[in-house]
């Protein structure tokens, strides 16, 4: 339920036969008076509800329970399987205040708010790792609950080498999975965190370290990535329905309200986000795409209009005779760094990329701001390919529509001082369609003695 419940709506299901069939369950029917608003609810799975009342869930049972003049009573039981079983169908209690609208287990209300899974990312990799559509998604560390619907987003995008997977299915009095999550991105374990929003939005608001989130979009062939919430009660219980659903509309407002003081992302009937954090405020996410400097720092993946200031930019037909009279072809096609602190006789298998035979690849130096290590990497890479000679002609491609090509390209001639700079926009895309062959290479490592 919630970060589990919409997880489990694909998972859970197929261990609905643990649980009582809905059809079949005897109804006490409607109790005859109330005399206390009785929450089912998990007393540690914040942002929702925890014992001490702290949840966007306990706020609105007190909203509800005040309209109608009774106390809030709550049984508490951790959400996984047996929640529904062991709270709700015992009797215990008589509504659960977060459930997706799928859910077979229980009779929903009308739905109270729409939300989606999310992408949380550190905000200062904003231009690294805010999307899935990043060409640096290949080497990003990414974080997902097992059986929701984004790891299955990421079998199906082919993005499983990277991704630690957490369990759906947990004691929350133990453990927390999203929240595990958020805070490995937070503390630099993880790059990338796949999670229920609300639990993204919440945790991300209150990291010691700046993070950021985006909605993650549903795909053709994947699970939906947005869900609407009801509240749960029993079948046959319609009376009870029809209170809840009436609070729903007349408290609609107050409801938005706790919701946005948690948070919690918010969509609208067509699916857009009511109201965007800052960083998503603009079309641009109010960011820049180019840094101070004159460097493509955002959105990697978009058509390149020309060469850099200073750089030749060539077509396939000129990479081919610059490449016969002896130019240094260097591919900057991202990929997965050899892990830190490995050490250099653990076994470790390099990434593989198809690239024009006799290139070098250089991966991620094509990145807008570079890290210290990898511009380290560039410089050293360049001194020992060159021999120092500056004049030495040098090629630098990647894909079509790939800036990274662009910027490494403008680093050399710009920073670095090398005199003769190619730009081969089309990169293995047109070098592939002018019927060239490519050839499988692995990352360049520059030998110990040039370091």
């Amino acid at each position: 339920m919630r970060g589990a419940l919409v997880g489990l709506v694909l998972a859970l299901l197929s261990f609905a036969g643990r649980e009582l069939s809905a059809a079949g369950e005897p109804s006490r029917g409607e109790l005859a008076s109330r005399t206390a608003f009785r929450v089912c609810a998990d007393p540690d799975n914040l942002p929702f509800s925890n014992a001490a009342g702290e949840g966007f869930e306990n706020r609105i049972a007190e909203l509800f329970a005040a309209e109608l003049g009774l106390p809030v009573e709550y049984t508490w039981h951790p959400q996984t399987l047996g929640f529904i079983a062991n709270t709700l169908r015992s009797y215990r209690c008589d509504v659960i205040i977060g459930t997706s609208a799928v859910h077979e287990l229980v009779q929903n209300t009308r739905s109270y708010y729409r939300s989606t899974y999310v992408l949380v990312y550190r905000a200062e990799d904003r231009d690294r790792f805010s999307s899935l559509d990043s060409p640096l998604v290949g080497i990003a560390r990414i974080g997902v609950v097992a059986n929701t619907p984004p790891a299955a987003l990421l079998v199906r995008r082919g993005l499983i080498a990277n991704v630690r997977s957490y369990d759906l299915q947990v004691d929350t009095r133990i453990r927390h999975p999203a929240r595990e999550a958020v805070e490995a991105v937070a503390s630099g374990e993880l790059d990338m965190a796949l999670v229920w929003g609300p639990i993204g939005g919440y945790f991300a608001a209150r990291s010691p370290v700046p993070l950021e989130w985006v909605p993650v979009a549903s795909e053709p062939g994947s699970p939906p990535m947005d869900y609407r919430i009801t509240m749960g009660v029993r079948f046959g219980e319609t009376e009870w329905l029809d209170t809840l659903n009436e609070l729903i509309r007349k408290k609609s407002r107050e409801i938005e309200a706790i919701l946005a003081d948690y948070g919690v992302p918010l969509l609208d009937r067509n699916g857009r986000l009511m109201n965007p954090p800052p960083w998503l405020a603009s079309p641009q996410r109010q960011g820049q795409l180019f840094d101070p400097l004159g460097y493509r720092i955002a959105d990697y993946r978009a058509p390149v209009p020309d060469a850099p200031e200073g750089v030749s930019a060539a077509a396939t037909s000129e990479v081919v005779a610059l490449l016969r009279d002896g130019a240094l072809a260097l591919d900057v096609f991202p990929a997965s760094p050899r892990p830190p602190g490995r050490p250099a006789d653990a076994l470790w298998l390099p990434p593989k990329r198809e690239t024009i035979a006799g290139a070098v690849w250089l991966p991620n130096v094509g990145l807008g701001i570079l890290p210290p290590d990898t511009a380290a990497y560039l410089r050293a890479a360049l001194a020992a390919l060159t021999g120092g000679d500056r004049a030495r002609p040098l090629v630098f491609f990647c894909e079509r529509d790939c800036w990274m090509s662009w910027n490494a390209a403008r680093r050399a001639r710009h920073e670095l001082g090398f005199t003769r700079v190619f730009w081969y926009g089309d990169g293995t895309d047109g070098w592939r369609e002018g019927g060239h062959p490519l050839v499988s290479t692995t990352p360049y490592e520059v030998p110990p003695h040039t370091q």
